[in-house]
């Protein structure tokens, strides 16, 4: 089977190789699967770079998620064969992979390839976080880098809660497309005082909530727009920067300042839960009514141009990779 493989880490263009493996063997509670598609995520990036937080054992295959059909069966898994599943696993970008079977996410008829492909990192994530920032109906919720595929989703999930938020982009042609996706207000970091602005917008009251992927100088501006009490969520660092905390800022406002992981999320919460999040964030993509669009497809041959697109500036959509 062709798989892409890293045998050392560093820049994802140089060292991904398109490799000649043997077809995997499933074992005890796992699954193999033919791959139909899977996308270019920025914790798959960071995986190869080895700036993630679980370490690559080298070689590794690299992708995080995808969408695929079942096609055998490890020892103790009571499933058939032939289901399409939406999976995480180690190794996506790939003809076929492993993956746990409590990984899997049966897909509905009603779900495209394309969607299916990305069902759990963002969607889960960004529903997720969403929940755990407590912003009321009513209330305002900033996310930085707010024209990435999980901005756009979290945008989405907030307008149809009634949360009002405030998006930080870095370019003026993103306003029209965050607008109709529900986004309330825009702040071009490059143009504007990101404090000052949240202040105006807020009347001087500030955010309940920031999420934070950038890191760096945005993220230390977006602690000053908290509101007293309030809590600034970390699930990136795009820029490899780590921010600077104003301790006084913390104390006198009370404000927490905490990270955010997915996977140690799944582990956290209580199968209920779990399963009460797959079932809205299903229902959501599979109506139609939150979007996650794909700007590009590209074989597995051709995985140096699809990782240059997918760190591409100005993208409006995912790149999935298909096998």
């Amino acid at each position: 089977m062709k798989s892409i493989l890293f045998t050392e880490t560093g820049k994802p263009t140089e060292i991904l190789k398109l490799t000649d493996l043997a077809v995997p063997e499933p074992g005890p509670n796992d699954v193999r699967i033919k791959v139909i598609a899977a996308p270019i995520n920025p914790s798959d990036i960071m995986f190869v770079q080895n700036l993630y937080g679980i370490r690559p054992q080298l070689p590794s295959g690299a992708g995080f998620e995808g969408v695929g059909i079942v096609e055998a069966l490890g020892e103790g898994v009571q499933m058939r064969t032939g289901m399409r599943v939406s999976f995480t696993s180690v190794g996506t970008w790939s003809e076929y992979a492993v993956a746990h079977h409590r990984s899997l996410i049966p897909v509905p008829d009603a779900m495209s390839d394309e969607v299916a492909a990305q069902l759990f990192v963002n969607p889960f994530t960004a529903y997720a976080m969403v929940q755990d920032s407590g912003v009321p109906e009513g209330g305002w919720l900033m996310l930085t880098a707010a024209g990435s595929a999980f901005g756009k989703m979290v945008i989405q999930l907030c307008a149809m809660r009634g949360i009002k938020t405030i998006g930080t982009v870095r370019r003026d042609d993103l306003s029209d497309e965050l607008k109709a996706l529900g986004l309330t207000e825009v702040i071009n970091t490059e143009t504007e005082n990101m404090a000052a602005r949240v202040k105006q917008i807020t009347d001087g009251a500030g955010v309940a909530c920031v999420l934070d992927a950038v890191g760096g100088p945005i993220a230390t501006e977006a602690v000053k727009c908290l509101a007293r009490g309030g809590t600034m969520i970390i699930y990136g660092l795009m820029s490899l920067q780590d921010p600077s905390l104003n301790a006084g800022l913390m104390i006198f406002r009370e404000l927490t300042v905490k990270g955010f992981w997915l996977t140690d999320w799944m582990r956290r919460v209580d199968s209920q839960t779990r399963q009460e999040v797959a079932q809205n964030v299903i229902s959501l993509l599979a109506s139609g009514k939150i979007q996650l669009p794909v700007e590009a497809s590209y074989p597995l041959e051709q995985i140096a141009e699809a990782v240059e697109h997918a760190d591409r500036p100005g993208r409006w959509g995912k790149i999935l990779l298909k096998p």
